[in-house]
């Protein structure tokens, strides 16, 4: 049985949210959830809560969006770990990056021992059949300080594990020998590590750069997870040559896969085949705790059918192939009927963005409207004519988020001309912990807040720019974002560059415009042909 969510004045008169979960494995429905006020109730929720939340959102991009929001309003007090999808189509002749690997093993990792958290997934992910835990947890390797190690030995370990032996460690699933000296990325990790020895036993852990290859902090123990979802061991590979001759009729020969797995080179698609390498699969709720929380949208089975009709409508695009026989969707994947049976063995929550009709202690209308729409009009005499109307009529308190530094000032320039002076916070606590009226912070919101019962309010950019284009984080390959600052720092004054879309010029400095009444920083950069072009910073 579940309560009323509802918010509340806290002690010390500042907004908060206080909510009661679903218990006994039962169901509550959640309403009327407009702008970002979902991710702001399961945060608060979750921080008073001594379970793990598991969130279902709608698709992969949605994942990184609801968990990045969730991150925002929980800080540092909750782990919020995402479980990737493979970004690839079913059936796909081509396997996942070696990052998204790395992320995927690490949440799972972290399921065995998760006590409380948020889990964000995306529908379709949970399809997937994945490899049972045990084999997970016995694969892998640890090392501690002072213990003796067998370098050959550990190599050949890493070799079955998946792992490639490089000249040099750049990205996850890498490891190089040169001489007493052992250089690994661990999966689930966010530096290489590089292990010294002194005779056979382990005399340091460290930390170090892939691109400088300095060293950095030391470590007492590091852990090393498989480099891939599945076994490739000897035992391994002749389990999945004896299932493939069941499934596949014909010469097994013909079969690529086959041929290539029986060589020990594990081709590109083979997450695919990974039925094959073991006697049973398990599904993502296998690995979640029992008292874990479910949250989903409105819809869920629907979507999970879609998602199904997909994978189905890509084996028999796929299953043609003589040279690659491709497994039954059954075989890779869990039903939708499965899954809403697993989901149902839980305590859950269902979330709704439009206002219940009718209100019960399963039944309940989060007290939030739609964010007002301030647009700023950059040809008007007075560009912010309707925010200053919205801040002259609203008596709670207001925090602007802003997606990066730079348009944070660019914001804050524009609120001062009109003598508004919003205070600078670092994180949403440090704003509910302050009575300033007016904040601004740097925040990865899409949508803001409005809950006039609880006198407060969070405009984001789009409330006040229209809808536009965001600026999504793009894969690195091992690119370290402090290496990236580095060279934009070292830039001299007719330094060639190259940018990914005009091709080489020169850096010519910093310079400000103002575009629309906003005035902003841009890098200055010069083409041959005299051209040149402004790039925000």
């Amino acid at each position: 049985m579940g309560v009323r969510v509802e918010f509340v004045m806290n002690r010390n008169n500042k907004p908060h949210l206080k909510s009661l979960l679903p218990i006994n494995g039962n169901a509550v429905t959640w309403g009327q959830l407009r702008g970002s006020v979902a991710s702001m109730a399961l945060a608060s929720s979750a921080l008073e809560t001594a379970a793990p939340f598991l969130v279902i959102a709608h698709d992969a991009r949605n994942t990184e969006q609801l968990a990045d929001e969730i991150r925002f309003f929980v800080g540092d007090d909750l782990p919020v770990k995402l479980f990737p999808n493979w970004e690839t189509l079913p059936y796909d002749l081509f396997s996942p990056h070696q990052d998204v690997i790395s992320q995927r093993l690490d949440t799972l990792h972290s399921l065995d021992h998760l006590q409380r958290g948020v889990v964000v997934i995306a529908a379709d992910t949970l399809l997937q059949r994945l490899p049972p835990r045990e084999w997970l947890h016995g694969s892998m390797l640890s090392l501690d300080i002072g213990e003796e190690m067998d370098i050959e030995k550990f190599r050949q370990r890493l070799a079955s594990a998946g792992y490639d032996c490089v000249s040099q460690v750049m990205q996850h699933g890498e490891f190089a020998v040169r001489g007493s000296l052992l250089d690994v990325f661990p999966m689930g990790e966010h530096r290489p590590i590089r292990i010294d020895l002194l005779d056979n036993e382990i005399d340091s852990i460290r930390h170090f750069h892939p691109e400088t290859q300095l060293s950095s902090e030391k470590l007492d123990q590091i852990r090393v997870l498989p480099a891939r979802e599945f076994p490739m061991h000897d035992t391994a590979r002749r389990r999945f040559r004896e299932q493939c001759r069941e499934r596949f009729e014909g010469n097994p020969q013909q079969n690529l896969v086959y041929r290539a797995v029986s060589e020990g080179v594990a081709p590109a698609g083979i997450e695919y085949y990974l039925p094959l390498f073991f006697e049973h699969t398990e599904s993502f709720f296998d690995y979640l705790p029992s008292n874990c929380i479910v949250i989903y949208e409105t819809g869920l089975e629907d979507l999970l059918q879609e998602n199904w009709v997909q994978v189905a409508e890509r084996y028999e695009l796929r299953c043609v192939d003589p040279e690659r026989p491709c497994l039954r969707p059954q075989e890779i994947c869990l039903t939708p009927t499965a899954i809403m049976g697993h989901v149902h063995s839980y305590a859950r929550i269902e979330l709704n963005s439009f206002k219940l009709t009718t209100e019960s202690p399963t039944q309940v209308n989060i007290p939030s409207q739609p964010p007002p729409k301030l647009l700023v009009h950059a040809r008007d005499t007075e560009p912010i004519r309707e925010l200053l109307a919205f801040l002259n009529s609203f008596t709670g308190r207001v925090l602007f988020v802003a997606e990066s530094t730079g348009r944070r000032e660019v914001l804050r320039e524009l609120l001062s001309r009109r003598n508004l002076s919003p205070r600078l916070f670092d994180s949403w606590q440090a704003f509910l912990n302050d009575e300033h009226k007016l904040g601004i912070c740097v925040a990865p919101l899409v949508d803001g807040i409005f809950l006039p019962e609880a006198e407060l309010c969070v405009i984001c950019e789009n409330q006040l720019f229209g809808e536009r284009v965001r600026q999504t984080a793009r894969r690195r390959n091992g690119r370290d974002p402090a290496a990236i600052i580095r060279d934009l720092n070292e830039l001299a004054n007719h330094s060639p560059v190259v940018h990914e879309d005009h091709g080489v010029g020169r850096f010519r400095g910093l310079c400000r415009l103002e575009i629309g009444s906003v005035e902003t920083e841009y890098l200055l950069l010069e083409y041959a042909d005299e051209d040149k072009l402004y790039v925000p910073v």
